[in-house]
């Protein structure tokens, strides 16, 4: 929490008035639907999608009441997307706590995401930021596509290396290239800064997702979720793809069998990890995230020295270094 917080120092007065709004903007009339997007508030993550649009718009000029507006719109969007996944995933936990449909059922769930959805469409019309309306519309037809092409291959998991990361691509980095984007057009940002920064959240975004998909393969966890559960869920992820052609043909079709049929047996997931730690793959991924990482951080040398500049670089280094 230190290093965040000297993270955010250049931006913090507005991450705290964004705090505030967002709050508000989770209110409703329902009593039940106000019960849960107060649970929802109170187990908010770390704000890194905030961080990146802040950050975003003030090493391109001002941040602006539009660079608040998209923040919130992105914001609401995150959330609902991670109430619809708990659904899709059937997962009980969200950062150590139950999840919405754990507590509340799916039906109630996926109602729940589509109002948080519709509060951010309707924060856009309202303060008429069609062009942001325009990228988080694309940010999530390409979240959509990410998800249903993991799962059109997890039925025969036959996942390349290539299609895992326009998977990983689609499914999380679009939304940090959307939240630098955003906030560089909020600021009033040249086409070429807009462009550059884009780049710069997708390729963070891909090292943050590589580190996320690393956690599953630690004993111990501390990312909210149990160590495994990538492989119960049948997602094939950097490490074990790369290790999978290192195997053996016995080998591969022993972990084929374990990833279709014995997902939940804890042994027979640990000689799998045991296996990937032995064939490189957790090596290889972290050198993977590395790269990505170090192109992240070179699509921002033409950007003017600031504080503001130094925490989106802190920013990337904290994806990847992170322990949960």
């Amino acid at each position: 929490m230190k290093e965040l917080n000297a993270i955010k120092a250049p931006i913090q007065g507005h991450l705290e008035e964004f705090d505030r709004g967002f709050r508000a903007l989770l209110k409703s009339s329902v009593p039940l639907l106000d019960i849960i997007t107060r649970y929802i508030y109170k187990r908010k993550g770390k704000q890194m999608r905030p961080m990146f649009v802040f950050l975003s718009a003030d090493i391109c000029g001002e941040i602006s009441p539009g660079t608040h507006t998209a923040a919130a719109m992105i914001e609401l969007l995150h959330t609902a997307t991670l109430v619809h996944d708990d659904v899709v995933d059937d997962s009980m936990e969200r950062r150590g706590f139950f999840s919405i449909n754990a507590l509340w059922k799916n039906k109630i769930a996926v109602l729940v995401g589509d109002y948080l959805l519709s509060r951010g469409l309707l924060l856009a019309v309202d303060h008429r930021e069609f062009a942001m309306l325009k990228l988080l519309s694309e940010a999530t037809r390409e979240m959509s596509e990410g998800e249903l092409l993991q799962i059109e291959k997890a039925r025969k998991l036959d996942i390349s290396e290539e299609i895992y990361f326009e998977i990983i691509r689609k499914k999380t980095a679009s939304l940090i290239a959307t939240c630098c984007a955003a906030g560089a057009l909020s600021a009033g940002a040249e086409q070429e800064q807009t462009i550059s920064l884009k780049s710069f959240g997708e390729h963070a975004g891909i090292a943050f997702q590589i580190k996320d998909d690393l956690f599953d393969y630690e004993q111990v966890n501390e990312t909210g979720k149990p160590g495994g559960i990538d492989i119960k869920e049948q997602k094939m992820t950097l490490p074990l793809i790369y290790s999978l052609k290192k195997c053996t043909p016995s080998e591969r079709r022993k972990v084929i069998r374990i990833v279709k049929n014995h997902g939940s047996d804890k042994d027979m997931v640990s000689w799998v990890f045991g296996l990937v730690n032995e064939k490189g793959g957790i090596a290889y991924a972290n050198q993977k995230m590395q790269e990505y990482h170090e192109k992240a951080i070179g699509l921002l040398t033409g950007f003017h020295e600031s504080e503001s500049l130094n925490s989106l670089r802190r920013l990337v280094d904290f994806t990847i270094t992170r322990r949960k």
